[in-house]
Protein backbone atom coordinates (compact mmCIF):
# COMPACT_ATOMS: atom_id res chain seq x y z
CA UNK A 1 0.00 0.00 0.00
CA UNK A 2 2.65 2.31 0.92
CA UNK A 3 4.65 3.42 -2.41
CA UNK A 4 8.77 3.83 -2.03
CA UNK A 5 10.46 6.72 -3.61
CA UNK A 6 11.30 5.18 -6.78
CA UNK A 7 7.80 3.77 -6.84
CA UNK A 8 6.78 7.18 -6.79
CA UNK A 9 8.71 8.20 -9.55
CA UNK A 10 7.69 5.50 -11.76
CA UNK A 11 3.23 6.27 -11.30
CA UNK A 12 4.27 10.00 -11.49
CA UNK A 13 5.68 9.41 -15.06
CA UNK A 14 2.71 7.29 -15.94
CA UNK A 15 0.51 10.16 -14.77
CA UNK A 16 2.42 12.94 -16.67
CA UNK A 17 2.08 10.61 -19.57
CA UNK A 18 -2.23 9.85 -19.34
CA UNK A 19 -2.36 13.86 -18.70
CA UNK A 20 -1.30 13.74 -22.09
CA UNK A 21 -3.69 11.80 -23.52
CA UNK A 22 -6.62 13.93 -22.21
CA UNK A 23 -4.66 17.24 -23.23
CA UNK A 24 -4.96 15.52 -26.80
CA UNK A 25 -8.26 14.98 -26.39
CA UNK A 26 -8.88 18.42 -25.66
CA UNK A 27 -7.54 19.49 -28.96
CA UNK A 28 -9.50 16.75 -30.42
CA UNK A 29 -13.18 18.13 -31.68
CA UNK A 30 -15.15 14.90 -30.26
CA UNK A 31 -18.70 16.26 -32.35
CA UNK A 32 -19.15 13.90 -35.33
CA UNK A 33 -16.44 10.82 -33.81
CA UNK A 34 -17.84 7.69 -32.23
CA UNK A 35 -16.85 6.63 -29.13
CA UNK A 36 -15.30 3.33 -30.89
CA UNK A 37 -13.01 6.19 -32.91
CA UNK A 38 -12.36 8.04 -30.16
CA UNK A 39 -11.10 4.48 -28.17
CA UNK A 40 -9.08 3.60 -31.40
CA UNK A 41 -7.38 6.82 -31.19
CA UNK A 42 -6.46 6.87 -27.82
CA UNK A 43 -4.83 3.20 -28.05
CA UNK A 44 -2.92 4.70 -30.81
CA UNK A 45 -1.27 7.34 -29.02
CA UNK A 46 -0.83 5.82 -26.19
CA UNK A 47 0.92 2.76 -27.80
CA UNK A 48 2.43 4.87 -30.53
CA UNK A 49 3.13 8.18 -29.26
CA UNK A 50 3.68 7.27 -25.80
CA UNK A 51 4.93 3.66 -25.88
CA UNK A 52 3.20 3.09 -22.59
CA UNK A 53 0.25 0.30 -22.75
CA UNK A 54 -3.38 1.20 -22.27
CA UNK A 55 -3.38 -0.73 -19.04
CA UNK A 56 -7.40 -1.45 -18.95
CA UNK A 57 -7.94 -3.39 -22.02
CA UNK A 58 -8.04 -7.25 -21.59
CA UNK A 59 -8.68 -6.15 -17.83
CA UNK A 60 -11.92 -8.34 -16.45
CA UNK A 61 -12.29 -9.06 -20.02
CA UNK A 62 -12.82 -5.92 -21.29
CA UNK A 63 -12.14 -5.34 -24.84
CA UNK A 64 -11.21 -1.38 -25.41
CA UNK A 65 -8.79 1.23 -24.09
CA UNK A 66 -11.28 3.81 -22.48
CA UNK A 67 -14.72 3.70 -20.59
CA UNK A 68 -17.04 6.17 -22.66
CA UNK A 69 -19.97 7.42 -20.81
CA UNK A 70 -22.33 9.60 -22.22
CA UNK A 71 -24.77 11.77 -20.82
CA UNK A 72 -26.95 9.12 -18.41
CA UNK A 73 -24.66 6.94 -18.08
CA UNK A 74 -22.55 6.73 -15.16
CA UNK A 75 -19.52 4.64 -15.61
CA UNK A 76 -18.27 1.42 -17.86
CA UNK A 77 -19.64 2.89 -20.95
CA UNK A 78 -18.85 0.99 -23.81
CA UNK A 79 -17.09 2.24 -26.82
CA UNK A 80 -19.51 1.95 -30.06
CA UNK A 81 -19.37 2.26 -33.92
CA UNK A 82 -23.43 3.27 -33.44
CA UNK A 83 -22.65 5.81 -30.36
CA UNK A 84 -21.43 8.88 -32.16
CA UNK A 85 -21.22 12.46 -30.46
CA UNK A 86 -23.03 14.76 -31.28
CA UNK A 87 -24.05 18.58 -30.30
CA UNK A 88 -25.03 18.95 -26.71
CA UNK A 89 -23.83 15.56 -24.84
CA UNK A 90 -21.42 14.91 -22.50
CA UNK A 91 -18.85 12.07 -22.31
CA UNK A 92 -16.81 11.01 -19.84
CA UNK A 93 -13.85 9.48 -21.11
CA UNK A 94 -11.94 7.38 -18.40
CA UNK A 95 -8.68 6.03 -19.35
CA UNK A 96 -5.53 4.00 -17.41
CA UNK A 97 -1.85 4.37 -18.57
CA UNK A 98 1.06 1.41 -17.16
CA UNK A 99 4.48 2.49 -17.80
CA UNK A 100 7.36 -0.03 -16.53
CA UNK A 101 5.06 -1.52 -14.37
CA UNK A 102 2.64 0.70 -13.05
CA UNK A 103 -0.46 2.50 -13.66
CA UNK A 104 -1.72 5.49 -13.69
CA UNK A 105 -5.88 5.99 -13.92
CA UNK A 106 -7.87 9.30 -14.33
CA UNK A 107 -11.44 10.65 -16.15
CA UNK A 108 -12.66 13.40 -17.75
CA UNK A 109 -16.17 14.70 -18.84
CA UNK A 110 -16.03 16.46 -22.04
CA UNK A 111 -18.48 18.85 -23.25
CA UNK A 112 -19.27 18.22 -26.69
CA UNK A 113 -20.07 21.66 -28.84
CA UNK A 114 -22.74 23.36 -27.18
CA UNK A 115 -24.08 22.16 -24.13
CA UNK A 116 -27.14 22.92 -21.98
CA UNK A 117 -26.26 25.57 -19.17
CA UNK A 118 -27.72 22.72 -16.67
CA UNK A 119 -25.53 20.34 -17.99
CA UNK A 120 -22.66 22.52 -17.69
CA UNK A 121 -23.41 23.42 -14.21
CA UNK A 122 -23.69 19.57 -13.46
CA UNK A 123 -19.61 19.81 -15.04
CA UNK A 124 -18.69 21.85 -13.03
CA UNK A 125 -20.21 21.16 -9.92
CA UNK A 126 -18.63 17.80 -10.14
CA UNK A 127 -14.83 18.74 -11.23
CA UNK A 128 -15.56 21.11 -8.37
CA UNK A 129 -16.17 18.06 -6.09
CA UNK A 130 -13.23 16.08 -7.16
CA UNK A 131 -11.03 19.29 -6.04
CA UNK A 132 -12.72 19.51 -2.59
CA UNK A 133 -11.51 15.69 -2.19
CA UNK A 134 -8.21 16.31 -3.64
CA UNK A 135 -7.34 19.21 -1.05
CA UNK A 136 -8.45 17.37 2.03
CA UNK A 137 -5.44 14.61 1.34
CA UNK A 138 -2.54 15.00 3.82
CA UNK A 139 -0.72 12.99 6.15
CA UNK A 140 -2.94 12.22 9.45
CA UNK A 141 -6.36 13.02 7.20
CA UNK A 142 -8.95 9.85 7.03
CA UNK A 143 -10.71 8.94 4.34
CA UNK A 144 -13.81 10.10 5.86
CA UNK A 145 -12.63 13.68 5.06
CA UNK A 146 -12.82 13.42 1.58
CA UNK A 147 -16.20 11.70 1.09
CA UNK A 148 -17.40 14.15 3.50
CA UNK A 149 -15.98 17.08 1.39
CA UNK A 150 -17.10 16.17 -1.91
CA UNK A 151 -21.02 15.09 -0.73
CA UNK A 152 -20.94 18.38 1.13
CA UNK A 153 -19.73 19.51 -2.18
CA UNK A 154 -22.65 17.91 -4.10
CA UNK A 155 -25.35 18.93 -1.89
CA UNK A 156 -24.58 22.51 -2.10
CA UNK A 157 -25.73 22.27 -5.88
CA UNK A 158 -28.57 19.68 -5.19
CA UNK A 159 -26.69 16.98 -6.68
CA UNK A 160 -26.87 12.85 -5.20
CA UNK A 161 -23.24 11.00 -5.00
CA UNK A 162 -23.46 7.72 -6.52
CA UNK A 163 -22.32 5.44 -3.96
CA UNK A 164 -21.82 2.14 -5.92
CA UNK A 165 -18.71 2.73 -7.44
CA UNK A 166 -15.56 4.32 -5.08
CA UNK A 167 -11.88 5.58 -5.66
CA UNK A 168 -9.34 2.76 -4.99
CA UNK A 169 -5.84 2.27 -4.09
CA UNK A 170 -3.54 1.60 -7.28
CA UNK A 171 -0.13 1.12 -8.45
CA UNK A 172 1.36 -2.05 -10.23
CA UNK A 173 -2.10 -3.30 -10.11
CA UNK A 174 -5.11 -1.23 -11.19
CA UNK A 175 -7.06 -2.15 -8.17
CA UNK A 176 -5.54 -1.92 -4.50
CA UNK A 177 -6.39 -1.20 -1.16
CA UNK A 178 -7.73 1.31 0.28
CA UNK A 179 -11.50 1.76 -1.10
CA UNK A 180 -12.20 5.66 -1.49
CA UNK A 181 -15.68 6.72 -0.86
CA UNK A 182 -17.07 9.65 -2.25
CA UNK A 183 -19.99 10.25 0.97
CA UNK A 184 -18.80 9.80 4.35
CA UNK A 185 -18.34 11.89 7.49
CA UNK A 186 -14.96 13.83 8.41
CA UNK A 187 -12.80 12.28 10.87
CA UNK A 188 -13.80 8.49 10.13
CA UNK A 189 -11.98 5.66 7.89
CA UNK A 190 -8.37 4.77 7.78
CA UNK A 191 -5.55 7.42 8.35
CA UNK A 192 -3.60 8.54 5.46
CA UNK A 193 0.26 7.88 5.48
CA UNK A 194 2.74 9.45 3.42
CA UNK A 195 3.21 7.16 0.60
CA UNK A 196 -0.24 5.97 0.16
CA UNK A 197 -1.62 6.06 -3.84
CA UNK A 198 -4.96 5.94 -4.51
CA UNK A 199 -7.75 7.42 -7.46
CA UNK A 200 -10.38 9.89 -6.31
CA UNK A 201 -13.00 9.67 -8.89
CA UNK A 202 -16.62 11.49 -8.10
CA UNK A 203 -19.94 10.19 -10.05
CA UNK A 204 -22.44 12.99 -9.57
CA UNK A 205 -26.18 12.76 -10.96
CA UNK A 206 -28.21 15.95 -11.20
CA UNK A 207 -31.21 13.65 -10.27
CA UNK A 208 -31.42 10.66 -7.79
CA UNK A 209 -28.68 8.71 -7.21
CA UNK A 210 -30.07 5.21 -7.54
CA UNK A 211 -28.40 3.38 -10.66
CA UNK A 212 -28.35 0.28 -12.62
CA UNK A 213 -26.23 -1.80 -14.93
CA UNK A 214 -27.65 -2.76 -18.39
CA UNK A 215 -27.82 -6.09 -19.78
CA UNK A 216 -24.16 -5.42 -21.41
CA UNK A 217 -23.15 -6.51 -18.12
CA UNK A 218 -20.84 -2.82 -18.34
CA UNK A 219 -22.92 -0.18 -18.56
CA UNK A 220 -24.21 1.64 -15.39
CA UNK A 221 -26.97 4.45 -15.79
CA UNK A 222 -28.97 6.35 -13.60
CA UNK A 223 -32.36 4.12 -12.93
CA UNK A 224 -34.23 8.40 -13.48
CA UNK A 225 -32.68 8.92 -16.69
CA UNK A 226 -30.98 12.10 -15.67
CA UNK A 227 -27.34 13.17 -16.63
CA UNK A 228 -24.26 12.06 -14.73
CA UNK A 229 -20.65 13.86 -14.29
CA UNK A 230 -17.39 12.11 -13.11
CA UNK A 231 -14.27 13.43 -13.15
CA UNK A 232 -10.91 11.02 -11.49
CA UNK A 233 -7.17 11.93 -10.65
CA UNK A 234 -4.50 9.66 -9.43
CA UNK A 235 -3.00 10.77 -5.92
CA UNK A 236 -0.35 10.17 -3.77
CA UNK A 237 0.01 11.37 -0.30
CA UNK A 238 3.05 13.71 0.33
CA UNK A 239 4.58 14.38 3.40
CA UNK A 240 3.05 18.03 3.17
CA UNK A 241 -0.30 17.17 1.62
CA UNK A 242 -0.77 15.52 -1.87
CA UNK A 243 0.73 15.38 -5.21
CA UNK A 244 -1.81 14.61 -8.24
CA UNK A 245 -0.01 12.23 -10.55
CA UNK A 246 -1.93 12.98 -13.10
CA UNK A 247 -2.36 16.40 -13.14
CA UNK A 248 -2.95 18.06 -16.57
CA UNK A 249 -1.34 21.64 -17.91
CA UNK A 250 -4.13 23.57 -17.59
CA UNK A 251 -4.82 22.40 -13.47
CA UNK A 252 -1.38 24.02 -12.05
CA UNK A 253 -2.40 25.39 -8.90
CA UNK A 254 -5.48 23.80 -8.39
CA UNK A 255 -4.51 22.09 -4.87
CA UNK A 256 -3.89 25.51 -3.64
CA UNK A 257 -7.18 26.95 -4.48
CA UNK A 258 -9.69 27.85 -1.75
Amino acid sequence: MIKQPYELALMAESGRLLASVFEMLDRTPLAGKSTLEIDALVERFIVEDLQARPASKGQYGFAFVLNSSVNHVVCHGVPSAADVLKDGDIVNLDITLEKNGYIADSSKTFLVGEVHPAAKRLVRGTYEALWQGIRTVRPGARLGDIGAAIERHAKKYGYSVVREYCGHGIGQEMHEDPQVLHFGRPGTGMVLREGMTFTIEPMLNQGRRAVRTEDDGWTVVTRDGSLSAQFEHTVAVTSSGVEVLTLRADERGMVGKA
